[in-house]
């Protein structure tokens, strides 16, 4: 996934994301999230101020909180997808 320089169109692109794993039958979406959150703080740096904040919560984070941050992002993916701002 290509993280944008648009906070918006990250989470707009996550949701469409998340739509296509569900189509495919992928179970654990949230699991893998967190996961996708280990990956992106360790090997990709922040475009955005959002992103900056997303990386220093994740880094300081333990495991409930990441899966609570994990939730928050799928959350607000789903009001993007589904057309709310």
């Amino acid at each position: 996934m290509s993280i944008s320089d648009s906070f918006h169109q990250w989470l707009a692109e996550l949701n469409q994301r998340m739509e296509g794993a569900r189509k495919i039958g992928v179970s654990d979406l949230k699991k893998r999230a967190e996961d996708v959150g280990d990956f992106l703080a360790k090997y990709v740096d922040p475009r955005t101020p959002e992103q900056a904040l997303l990386k220093e919560m994740w880094e300081v984070a333990d495991e409930q909180e990441q899966q609570a941050i994990a939730n928050c992002m799928f959350k607000l993916a789903e009001r993007v997808g589904s057309g709310v701002r």
